[in-house]
């Protein structure tokens, strides 16, 4: 993969960013990492950077549970944001909830790509990236 790929986590467990940031550097996917606690300064960044393509993210993993914006509220405002970003973004919710609910409450929602259950590996990650 040539181009640079810019990775944002949602995610408001510290240790999560922490291992997960880790994971992803493993990878040795050229990548910028973005990590936001809650999904507002997610759709801040987001709405800030509009005019700079190479800052919005292209693939999004994102939490559910989280306090100020979950993330099934990031994703109400994401989905009205999606068409001024002018690139794809490859979204995930990342979970450990296990609850079908949740999982068929994603499925329903375009702009969820999987509904994958932390936590996410290496593997995971590379296998996403040659399906990309």
């Amino acid at each position: 993969m040539n181009k640079s790929v810019v990775f944002c986590l949602i995610d408001d467990d510290d240790i999560y960013q922490y291992t997960f940031t880790r994971k992803l550097k493993r990878t040795n996917i050229p990548k910028k990492i973005l990590v936001f606690s809650d999904g507002e300064e997610a759709i801040d960044f987001m709405s800030d950077n509009l005019s700079n393509i190479a800052e919005i993210p292209d693939i999004i993993f994102l939490d559910i549970n989280m306090p100020v914006m979950d993330g099934w509220e990031f994703l109400e405002e994401f989905v009205k944001l999606k068409p001024k970003v002018g690139k794809e973004v490859t979204l995930y919710m990342v979970s450990s909830s296990v609850d079908p609910r949740d999982m068929e409450r994603a499925q329903k929602i375009s702009a969820v790509s999987d509904y994958l259950i932390k936590p996410v590996t290496e593997t995971q990650i590379l296998e996403l990236m040659t399906k990309m």
